[in-house]
């Protein structure tokens, strides 16, 4: 971790989990670099650790570690240099008359109820537990970094959220859930493109997309948004094919 500054160094410290099942490509056992204790990584720090490819699941702070696998690639937007294409355009004005509101991370029912429908729409196979509530406490929840929920309403029902980290110069977007009802509606790219736009007006250079990998299909999306960067060999860039 030389990488890092040494006033990082001195307030936290980092260990590698044992093996757990990878959550995204199937039969692969996955490793990470946890960074600790959590309660000492405020922004500041935590923008220093994204920056080098970390990232933020509740008050966990991360990084793919695998010894046979490098499939997890960190991706970026860099906010002046993004260049819609027409379908987002098209996105974009197809959500026009969206309400969106800027909301503290706090335990909402409301919310609650449509992160287990898009669970149950996109990623179960078997319906909610009764430990879910202190599942999505855990996972959206609790943050010790400046967290925000940003709430999409249409004619006051609720069709989407996002819930993002604030750092110094960038945005991380943690997780979004939608209304899964009609997919053609593109909410999620919608709300890529509002966060650029947040982005934009508040002057911060970068979005954090998480990570990439090209395996998964849940990640596709990600790189529909150009030009990118991924981390490659420790330094950001642009992919060059």
């Amino acid at each position: 971790m030389n990488y890092l500054d040494k006033n990082i160094l001195e307030k936290i410290q980092f260990y590698v989990t044992t093996k757990y099942p990878c959550g995204y490509i199937s039969h692969q056992e996955a490793q990470s670099i946890v960074a600790t204790p959590s309660k000492r990584i405020d922004s500041s720090t935590y923008t220093d650790l994204i920056q080098q490819g970390f990232r933020r699941s509740g008050q966990h702070i991360y990084k793919p570690h695998c010894q046979e696998c490098s499939a997890c690639i960190p991706i970026r937007l860099c906010v002046k240099n993004f260049k819609i294409s027409q379908s987002q355009k098209r996105t974009l004005k197809k959500h026009n008359h969206i309400a969106v509101k800027i909301l503290p991370l706090n335990f909402d029912e409301g919310h609650y109820e449509l992160y287990v429908s898009y669970q149950n729409s996109r990623h179960r196979i078997s319906q909610e537990t009764d430990n879910d509530i202190a599942d999505y406490n855990d996972f959206l929840v609790k943050s010790n970094v400046d967290s925000q929920m940003i709430e999409f309403r249409f004619e006051g029902h609720l069709m989407m959220v996002t819930i993002v980290d604030i750092l110094r110069g960038g945005v991380s977007a943690v997780y979004t859930f939608y209304d899964c009802k009609n997919l053609k509606l593109s909410l999620g790219t919608y709300s890529i493109l509002w966060l650029l736009d947040f982005c934009k007006k508040e002057e911060l250079d970068y979005l954090y997309l998480g990570y990439w990998i090209n395996e998964s299909q849940k990640m596709k999306y990600k790189i529909n948004f150009k030009p990118y960067e991924l981390m490659i060999n420790g330094a950001w860039q642009e992919p060059t094919n």
